[in-house]
């Protein structure tokens, strides 16, 4: 027997407490996460939402305004003009998973760059496109990926690159309307949102343009065609 049992039974217990904490801290890495935040503007939310949610790294995404002078916007307001905001997507994502890079080449191939009067079928400002920077690391980010855009494409991108400015959300109406049961009286009839809305995403030739655009680059267009 030691002659020093509470000096061993000391050492044995901050042993423990060593192994447990370096557990513990390997785990933390392991699990690590680096959550951000991104905004864009890519014509109707419904369908930036509807792309992004699927990707991997992306944690969720909320419809909503920005880039307008009048605080808490309604939906109406926005879309008839005149309070200079965008419809937007809230895009929270992990980049430990997906840079901003990645995120934003995915976004631009899934609009229409080249177009400064809206998207498809939707028209006016509100629904023109932009990438929201929140400093100027995303800005240079953002800059790449616009030069890179229009290497590919031989022409230049109209989508600006604005500072980043007040998010609004939506009213629960708008929020995930791509995968609601919710039945609604539709153009079409009474219809689920769901339905309703892949029947306005095909009339209003989204994918179709976007592959016209770019190709076998286009994301997420191949998947609603």
């Amino acid at each position: 027997m030691s002659r020093f049992p509470i000096r061993e039974n000391l050492k044995t217990l901050l042993l423990g407490i060593a192994i447990l904490t370096g557990a513990v801290l390997s785990h933390g890495k392991a699990q690590a996460q680096d959550i951000r935040t991104a905004v864009v503007a890519g014509g109707c939310f419904w369908c930036v939402e509807s792309d992004f949610e699927r990707v991997q790294g992306v944690i969720e995404v909320v419809s909503g305004f920005a880039g307008g002078s009048v605080p808490n916007p309604d939906y109406r307001d926005v879309v008839r003009g005149g309070t200079g905001h965008l419809e937007v997507v809230e895009i929270t994502y992990d980049a430990e998973v997906l840079p901003y890079a990645g995120l934003l080449r995915l976004f631009l191939r899934s609009i229409d760059p080249l177009d400064a009067g809206g998207q498809f079928c939707d028209r006016g400002e509100s629904y023109t496109t932009a990438i929201f920077v929140n400093d100027e690391a995303e800005r240079e980010i953002a800059r790449g990926a616009i030069l890179e855009a229009e290497g590919v494409l031989g022409e230049s991108i109209v989508t600006p690159i604005r500072d980043a400015a007040p998010f609004y959300p939506a009213d629960d109406y708008h929020q995930d309307y791509y995968r609601s049961d919710e039945i609604i009286l539709t153009r079409f009839g009474p219809r689920r949102k769901s339905v309703a809305y892949e029947l306005y995403r095909n009339a209003c030739g989204r994918d179709q343009r976007v592959l016209e655009i770019w190709g076998q680059e286009a994301a997420f267009a191949a998947d609603h065609l």
